[in-house]
This record gives C-alpha cells, sequence and structure tokens, in this order.
C-alpha cells in the first residue's frame, strides 16, 4: 500500500542537493526482491540516517524508512519519513534519508542473542523493501515487527534480518561486500567493497589495507588520524574484561625491547572495545576494525562487536621496554600503550587515592615531589620550577579498573594495600613484571596487565614496596624532649550522645565517623572511639616525648562539661596503657576565651622528666584568632636523675593551631594562587600576635628557651613562617632533619613546626646561658601518619572487606609528629652528636632563602586528608577537593 506524506513526517527530511536529480529520467520502481537494499545505518549523536543502494536513477519518491524498537514497534511518528516527489538515487548508487532511530542502543535478550532497534524501507506500493537489525546474531532470529498507532502495516509481523553489527562512537553500521562492520559514516555514498578486510597478507609483510599501530600513533601528542576508520594488527598484552576500562592494549609484533629508538612512535595502543574484550586473551594475535580516536589524552580504537578477528598466522612475541622510564610528556608519548619494565626503582609519592580509586602516585628520579613553598619562596622562579619538575616526574600506578571503592565494589579487596605489606610515602616501588602505560584524567598510567585486587596480588601485581616503618623515633639525645601530635580530632562527645548528628557509615550501615549536624567532629559511638584511641594511645607512647603539644582534641566545654574532660580521658588511657601514672595534663587556666572553636590546643607531660612552672596562659586575641585556635602557653623545668628540679634551665613551650587553607575572607585571605592557599593575610597575623605573646611569656619565666610548637598550617617557606624567622626563631626539624610532616596533592612538605628563639648570636653551647636553639641535641619527624594510607585509619575501618584495621600507631593521625630533644646531659645515653650531624648535612642544596636548607631529596613524604570543606562523598576524593573527616587543612 501507499503511504502518504504528512508534513510532520517530511519535516525531517534532509537531502544531499546533488543527490536530487530534477532531469535524471525516473526508473520504474523494481520489486521487492530486486537488489535494492540497506547499505547503512547511522545512530551518532548528531546524525541519523538510513542509506540504501540501488541503480541510479532509481526513483525513490513516496517511499517510508522507518525504524521499529528493539520490541518491534516505531515509537512516534517522527521515526518514519515520506521521501519527497522526484527523488533519484544519484551517480554513487545511494542515498541517505535523514530518520531518527529509536533505542539504537542495543539492549534485551532472544534465544539467538541480543536485539537492537531495526531500519526498514517501504517502496511506494507498499512493498517492504528491506528490513535491517543493528545488532543480533547474524542468521539468527531477529525483531518482529509490531501493530501499533505508527508502525506502517507492512513491517507488522515481518522478521528483520540481524546484522550484528553495532556502531562504535561516532560511527555507523555498514554493509561491505556480505557483512555488516562499523565504520566512519558515509552518506550518500557506498563504501569500498574491494576493502573486505579478509586479506591476511603473506611474508610477514602488512597485509594490504592494515595500518601499522605506530602510523595510528603518530610521533605527536595525539593520532594524526583522529576520525577516521582503520584495521590494524596487533598483539593482546593487557586485557581488561571486568573494572570498567572495557577493552585491551594491543602491540605490533616483535616490537619493544631495550634497544627501542629514542622518539619513535609508539607500536601500543588502547582497543576500546565493551563487546569484544571477553574474547580476547594476552598474548593473542589479533586484527581489529575501528575509529581512531583520543579519550582524556590517550589514543585508542573503538571496536565494535563485528571489528574483531583472531589472525591465525603466528606473531613474534612483544619485549617490553626495559629502561629507566623517562620523565616528561614527550618521551612518555613514544611509549603510550606498549608494554614497560621499568629497570630503576621510583618513590612512592601519595597513597591518598589508593583505597579509593586503587592508584598509587609514583615519581621518577630522586626522592618524593616536595611542595614547592616548603623549599622556595612562594611566587619565586625557583618555586614555579620545581612545581614544573614535579609534574614531569609524577606517574601514577594504577589498578586496571575505573572503581571507586567507596562507592561500588566494597566487597572486592582493595589492591595494593595490606596491614603486612605497606605502601608508604617514600618508599621505594621496584618493579617485579612488566606493565602498559597508559594515560588517563591528565596523567600517565601503569597498568597491570589485567585488573588487580587483594585476592590475585600474588599472580598480577607488578610492583613490590621497601617497608620503611620504624617502632619508636630516631634517638634525639638530650635530658629531656618536645613533640608535637595531632590527635586528629579526638572527641570523647561521640556522635551517638548528640542529636542531628549525621554520619560516615562503612559497608554494612554501620556509623564510623559524625559527618555533620552537630558540634561533635570525630567517632560516632564508643566502639569507633575505642579504634581511635587505641592508635593514639600506642603512638603517644612510643612517641615517649616529656612534652607533647596536642592539636585537635575536643574542647569539652563546647558541651557543658569541664574544658578538660576529653584531655583528662586521654591521660587516663595512656597511663592505662603504659601500666603506670606515667602522663599528666596541663590543666587550662582560669581565664580562658570567651568564643572558642569545639577544637583545641593542649599540652601533656612526663611528671618524672618535668615539672610545670607557674599557670598556664591562654593568648586571647579575639582579632588574631577569631577564626582559628588560641595558643597555649605553659613553662617547665626539666628534673635531673635524683628528680631535682632545675629551675636554671626552665623553657616556655606554646601549643599552636593556625586556621587552616581551606576558606578565607577578608583582604589577603584569598587564594591567590601562590601556592600558600587561602586565609594567608590571617595566618601572618596569628603568627605576629604569637610572637608578641611568645614575648611576654619569655619575660613572665624569665628564660629565653622559648619553644613554639603544632600544626601552623604553614609551609616551611611561606610568609607566616617568615615572621617567626625575623623575630629570631629557627625550624628545627628543617634545620636538623631532612625529613616532613605532611603530604597533600602528592606534595611533600611539612605544616607541623617546632621552632626555637635564637636570641643571642653569642651563646655557643647548653645551659642556662644557651639560647633555645643551642639547646637542642637532636630532632626527628617521626613518620607513621602523613606517609601511610588512609586506608588504615579508624575512621575507614569496614570500608572494604580488606582488613586494614590495626591496633598500632600506624596513621593514629595525618600529620606526623616532631620530636626534640634538649640539653646535653653525659649520661643521658643519647646520641647526642646526631643532632649536629643533621643540621651539618641539612643545607646540601645550597638554597639560600630555605632556613636549614631543606633539599629537595629528603625522604619524608606525607598524604593529606584534608584542605577546606570537603565534599560529601567522604572518605576520598579524585580532586583537589578530596573529602575528609573535618574542616580545614
Amino acid at each position: 500500500m501507499n503511504v502518504s506524506k504528512t508534513a510532520s513526517s517530511t519535516a525531517g527530511l534532509s537531502l544531499a542537493a546533488a543527490l536530487v536529480l530534477p532531469a535524471a529520467p525516473a526508473i520504474a520502481a523494481p520489486a521487492a526482491d530486486s537488489d535494492i537494499h540497506i547499505s547503512e545505518i547511522a545512530y551518532t549523536f548528531s546524525t541519523d540516517f538510513i542509506e540504501v543502494a540501488a541503480d541510479p536513477g532509481t526513483d525513490i519518491s513516496g517511499w517510508t524508512f522507518g525504524s521499529v524498537t528493539r520490541g518491534g514497534s516505531v515509537q512516534a511518528q517522527e521515526n518514519t519519513v515520506t521521501v519527497p516527489e522526484d527523488t533519484t538515487v544519484g551517480d554513487s548508487g545511494a542515498v541517505a534519508i535523514d530518520v531518527s532511530i529509536t533505542n539504537s542502543v542495543k539492549a534485551g535478550s532472544a534465544a539467538d542473542g541480543e536485539y537492537g532497534s531495526s531500519a526498514f524501507v517501504i517502496d511506494d506500493d507498499g512493498e517492504l523493501v528491506d528490513f535491517q537489525q543493528i545488532g543480533g546474531v547474524v542468521d539468527g532470529k531477529g525483531v518482529t515487527g509490531t501493530k501499533n498507532t505508527f508502525t506502517p502495516a507492512p513491517v507488522i509481523g515481518q522478521e528483520a534480518e540481524p546484522t550484528g553489527a553495532t556502531a562504535a562512537s561516532g560511527q555507523s553500521i555498514q554493509l561491505t561486500g556480505d557483512a555488516w562492520k562499523s565504520a566512519a559514516p558515509t552518506p550518500n555514498a557506498l563504501p569500498d567493497s574491494s576493502d573486505d578486510g579478509d586479506d591476511d597478507g603473506d611474508d610477514g609483510e602488512t597485509p594490504e589495507g592494515v595500518t601499522p599501530i605506530a602510523d595510528i600513533q603518530g610521533t605527536g601528542d595525539a593520532s594524526p588520524i583522529q576520525g577516521k576508520t582503520v584495521t590494524t594488527r596487533g598483539v593482546v598484552t593487557a586485557a581488561y574484561p571486568e573494572g570498567g576500562l572495557n577493552g585491551y592494549y594491543i602491540q605490533t609484533p616483535g616490537t619493544g625491547g631495550a634497544d627501542r629508538a629514542d622518539g619513535a612512535a609508539s607500536d601500543g595502543i588502547f582497543v576500546y572495545s565493551p563487546d569484544t574484550v571477553a574474547d580476547t586473551n594476552i598474548d593473542d594475535h589479533v586484527e581489529v576494525t575501528g575509529t581512531v580516536s583520543e579519550h582524556y589524552g590517550q589514543t585508542q580504537i573503538s571496536v565494535s562487536a563485528s571489528g574483531l578477528k583472531t589472525v591465525d598466522e603466528p606473531a613474534e612475541a612483544v619485549k617490553p621496554v626495559e629502561d629507566a622510564f623517562p620523565a616528561g610528556d614527550e618521551k612518555r608519548e613514544s611509549l603510550e600503550g606498549m608494554l614497560l619494565q621499568p629497570s630503576e626503582s621510583l618513590t612512592v609519592a601519595d597513597n591518598y587515592n589508593t583505597n579509593t580509586y586503587g592508584e598509587v602516585v609514583l615519581a621518577t628520579g630522586e626522592g618524593t615531589l616536595d611542595q614547592p613553598t616548603d623549599v622556595h619562596r612562594p611566587a619565586t622562579p625557583e618555586a614555579k620550577a620545581l612545581e614544573a619538575e614535579n609534574l614531569e616526574r609524577e606517574v601514577v600506578l594504577d589498578d586496571g579498573a575505573t572503581v571507586n571503592f567507596l562507592k561500588t565494589d566494597k566487597d572486592v579487596p582493595l589492591p595494593y594495600l595490606s596491614q603486612d605489606e605497606p605502601v608508604r610515602v617514600g618508599a621505594q616501588a621496584n618493579f617485579t613484571s612488566p606493565v602498559v602505560l597508559g594515560f588517563d584524567h591528565e596523567k600517565w598510567r601503569f597498568q597491570p596487565t589485567t585488573r588487580l585486587t587483594g585476592d590475585n596480588a600474588e599472580a598480577v601485581q607488578p610492583t613490590s614496596f621497601t617497608d620503611t616503618r620504624t617502632e619508636a623515633p630516631e634517638a634525639v639525645g638530650g635530658q629531656i624532649s618536645l613533640a608535637s601530635f595531632n590527635v586528629l580530632n579526638y572527641f570523647t562527645t561521640t556522635g551517638d550522645q548528640l542529636d542531628g548528628c549525621q554520619y560516615y557509615d562503612d559497608r554494612e550501615g554501620n556509623h564510623i565517623t559524625v559527618r555533620g549536624g552537630c558540634d561533635a567532629r570525630g567517632a560516632a559511638n564508643p566502639e569507633s572511639l575505642k579504634r581511635q584511641e587505641t592508635k593514639i594511645v600506642t603512638a603517644i607512647n612510643k612517641l615517649d616525648a616529656s612534652v607533647v603539644s596536642l592539636m585537635e582534641i575536643e574542647n569539652s566545654a563546647a558541651f557543658g562539661k569541664d574544658r578538660d574532660d576529653a584531655l583528662a580521658t586521654l591521660v587516663k588511657r595512656l597511663n592505662e596503657a603504659a601500666g603506670a601514672e606515667k602522663w599528666d595534663f596541663v590543666d587550662s587556666p582560669a581565664a580562658v576565651p570567651s568564643d572558642e572553636d569545639v577544637i583545641r590546643t593542649a599540652l601533656i607531660y612526663q611528671p618524672a622528666e618535668v615539672a610545670p612552672q607557674n599557670e598556664s596562659t591562654i593568648l586571647d586575641d579575639q582579632d588574631a584568632f577569631s577564626n582559628a585556635r588560641e595558643p597555649l602557653s605553659q613553662s617547665f623545668a626539666p628534673k635531673d636523675d635524683s628528680g631535682e628540679v632545675e629551675k636554671d634551665k626552665t623553657f616556655v613551650t606554646i601549643s599552636n593551631h593556625f586556621k587552616s587553607k581551606g576558606s578565607g575572607s577578608g583582604p589577603g585571605n584569598e587564594d591567590s594562587g601562590d601556592g600558600q592557599g587561602a586565609s594567608n593575610a590571617d595566618r601572618v597575623k596569628q603568627a605576629e600576635a604569637l610572637v608578641g605573646f611568645a614575648g611576654d611569656q619569655q619575660e613572665a619565666a624569665n628564660s629565653d628557651l622559648v619553644y613554639l610548637l603544632g600544626d601552623f598550617n604553614s609551609y616551611t617557606q611561606e610568609d607566616p613562617m617568615q615572621v617567626f624567622y625575623e623575630a629570631g626563631y629557627k625550624d628545627i626539624a628543617a634545620e636538623k632533619t631532612d625529613e616532613s610532616t605532611y603530604v597533600f596533592g602528592s606534595r611533600t612538605g611539612s605544616l607541623d613546626h617546632v621552632l626555637a628563639l635564637d636570641a643571642s648570636d653569642e651563646a655557643d653551647g647548653a645551659g642556662a646561658d644557651a639560647t633555645a636553639f643551642d639547646s637542642v641535641t637532636g630532632a626527628d619527624v617521626w613518620n607513621i601518619n602523613s606517609v601511610e594510607s588512609l586506608a588504615l585509619e579508624y575512621s575507614r575501618f569496614n570500608y572494604n572487606v580488606s582488613d586494614l584495621f590495626a591496633p598500632d600507631q600506624f596513621r593514629a593521625s595525618d600529620h606526623d609528629p616532631v620530636v626534640v630533644g634538649l640539653f646535653d646531659s653525659a649520661d643521658e645515653g643519647g646520641d647526642d652528636d646526631a643532632g649536629a650531624d643533621a643540621g651539618d648535612n641539612a643545607d646540601a642544596d645550597g638554597s639560600s632563602d630555605h632556613p636549614g636548607g631543606k633539599n629537595a631529596g629528603k625522604n619524608g613524604g606525607k598524604n593529606g586528608n584534608h584542605w577546606g570543606n570537603r565534599d560529601g562523598d567522604h572518605p576520598g576524593g579524585k580532586n583537589a577537593g578530596k573529602n575528609g573527616h573535618h574542616n580545614g587543612w
């Protein structure tokens, strides 16, 4: 029957002008069993069309082109088009009609395979000319036309013929010879049937029509033939049927090895093919046909179900490229997609995302990646050059998957991480088996040859890591010691004691930490608090310092309790674990600020080693510290071996926690991009106020031995630290170690400091006349927190089926403690020369703007997990706004 035209049915029609030949003589419409047939079906984002092949000059006026859903019905009137009068086939022998293809993504199932939408053509006599199904199984069961308002009668009850082909992204399916395949759309032009992809070649030569992988890759940062359809051959070197990569890498047979020429085009490439990845195995010799594109910077070929075939002829084995992994995009580009076996160890630079995305950031060259403002003054050419070097050195060790373990696959054991084999920042990564070099989300990536999990690590994991853990800090000598310790929002007021709290939950829905909605910031319940306490108590007892400055401990007054309630509880737990009354705390003074944060600073000490002198004092400066924790000061005097207090060695300690980098308001507090973050002006103001307060405490104690301890939220070379240096203070860890306390964004630096007053240029020895800095016998940054994976924290308990919690000191917090020895004492048994040796070597880089010359090759490393307010996907995140469990950096 004839299908009448309507305005709506012709509105979507678009014919190339060259193919409408008004002067051409019309040819009578052929019978339905003639050679006229559908030759191409396109269903891209930008264009949908159905093309028929017919003799030039064939009149198709009044014909109906349309598509049915996988259920067999025409979904809407716009899914059919009636061809206008005087439309004929041009000299190409093909004509394409624009028509919306419904439900084009194949889905559903039948006995012979998967159904997809189907395209039909009906001539002007009402005869069904052709009915072709997208996908399905060739010669199998096809979609059957189903009656509804819009389905033409000739289609109802007719079965479509499955093409067996689906289009890769941006492509169409085309009939070439007697087979359908995916290729770049060619409306109004028939494909070259002479190139049917069946030529396997001979004598080891590249078969005609096969493009070498190196020609696809080219020598630039992108393929020179993007958007083209190619056929190429290679050996499968890696395959990822699970985990989200949905493809495999292939490499030209016989390529790779130790003698590969520098700068050559890569011989490897990624094949994106969800339809065929399950049919490939490593070492298969395959031929693929698909479209070349750049996906997040990686060259790939998108291949449909019909675009893969196995090559029967044997292939020469692929050899891993064995050499030191180069720095810089240009050299790495020539290795993209190839099998590598890095010959030198790399350094772990970050493990923040290991428990989220299965990634470990590595660094080429020596040491971790220094935070530029920890080594050089912000915004200087030297700082910018260092960051450029950092970017050149970075590479990500991935897990062959795109899974976010915090959202999915929580029952799959995490890759790389275990209780027995830590992956720590600063450790060496040694490659024990080959990896493939990929690129994704602006990072070069080492991919294992198949997806890695905790279950298959013995067979699949391509690296081993050195264990850099220590059970105690290095000996710092001296009669007594000072230390700083961030207790990671230690709140004895747990969330379940308050109304309105929101929580981060484990994989079984159990509350672990408070997320918001109330003033508590720590553990959700007593069980979680117990895990947190166990780690903190173990760490502080092993730190074993005479005086410890604490940050991020609950201000219990905010909950209607004695201000020192949480502090007293922590000391009680420390003594219970020590088996003696080893610890005490500094009582809050009678006068406290009227408006305090829910977290505070505190001081604990060992009464057997030191004795408090006078009362504690809090700096109540609401102008400077309205957005930070007020400094707490207490003077102490050491005790000799007989327990006598040596008041002539009285020293002043001040515990600090400055404003974070994550937010700021007011002049100078915006993030200017110089590396210092937000609220820099406020931290400078706080530093200036602290210098004045320290001078008052120095006078009150009648002692020049003044020590400022804590989290200054400022890297060593930033503006607030300059205030201290100009006032005569020295950064002890920067002067006497090459270690650091923190990691953020894969950069290593120190936010935590112990500063000593160096008031006299004439003092040259320890004792009453020595300066605070001269009284230092040694220092260490005990890397137990920042360098460890976030997955080990109490706050990540049972987030994954891997049991990574241990009642030890590792990852008790996110900042590393600094420990400092004071006062030479020959009979104390400490290493009195350790500090001097460290100081002698500290300025090896010759940096004139760095106190102590902290060098670029330092071994310290940290893993930061808080800068600013985090989003709701706690704990973890891919970008700079990473999730965390407390505000601020």
